[in-house]
């Protein structure tokens, strides 16, 4: 199954076509209220860490190490993807950030991830199963 998830600054107009608008950020963007952005919801808990966040910002890290290390973040608490990808299940969905450059972000990693969970997810729903206590009662091809 194809799934859709836009990358988004919050500051780009709201259109017909984002889908489920989500706010990926720790902090709600300065001088904006939520209700103005037109957010279907706001999930700061998947935003890095903000002490990973404020060493890249900072640069005391590198980008690499910074993705890297929000990569190992993400992947060491999966749970925190479960919101996302019901919502990619249910349609398109805009992830959404105050970052100036939005490849520099966290958000690539993000839909990286969160895709990639959607693919192991149907992935193991298409594998065969049946129940050990049946094979007795399956037909058995003989070619």
């Amino acid at each position: 199954m194809s799934y859709e998830i836009m990358l988004k600054r919050i500051y780009a107009p709201i259109e017909d076509h984002d889908g489920t608008r989500v706010l990926v950020d720790r902090l709600c963007p300065s001088g904006l209220s939520p209700s103005l952005l037109a957010l279907n919801e706001w999930y700061p808990e998947i935003a890095p860490a903000s002490q990973l966040w404020r060493q890249y910002r900072q640069q005391k890290i590198s980008k690499s190490l910074f993705l890297e290390r929000y990569r190992r973040e993400l992947k060491a608490c999966h749970d925190k993807l479960l919101p996302l990808m019901r919502f990619a299940r249910a349609g398109r969905v805009t992830l959404l950030t105050a970052a100036r450059e939005i490849e520099d972000s966290h958000l690539p990693v993000i839909k990286e991830l969160a895709l990639s969970a959607l693919e192991e997810e149907d992935a193991s729903d298409r594998e065969l199963c049946s129940s050990p206590c049946l094979a007795h009662i399956l037909p058995i091809s003989h070619h």
